[in-house]
């Protein structure tokens, strides 16, 4: 999982062809995404700060079929 460092922020990409509506994601970050009544998650942010971290890492590891990751962004 990337770090956010200081010359770049972290990105929480979602892959919605992946995503199959597990809820696991939601229920570990209800801040950063949200499932919708037909089962479609919906990103709430694009970019991660510090103290989203923890909670964005433990949202992409719940997800079963790898529809989350995380990435860091800038230089």
């Amino acid at each position: 999982m990337p770090e956010q460092t200081q010359s770049g922020t972290t990105v929480l990409h979602l892959n919605e062809s992946r995503c199959e509506g597990y809820g696991f994601c939601e229920e570990r970050a209800a801040e950063l995404v949200r499932l919708d009544d037909e089962g479609n998650l919906h990103m709430l942010v694009d970019h991660v700060t510090p103290e989203q971290l923890d909670m964005a890492q433990k949202a992409v590891r719940s997800c079963p079929v790898a529809a989350l990751r995380l990435e860091s962004a800038g230089a």
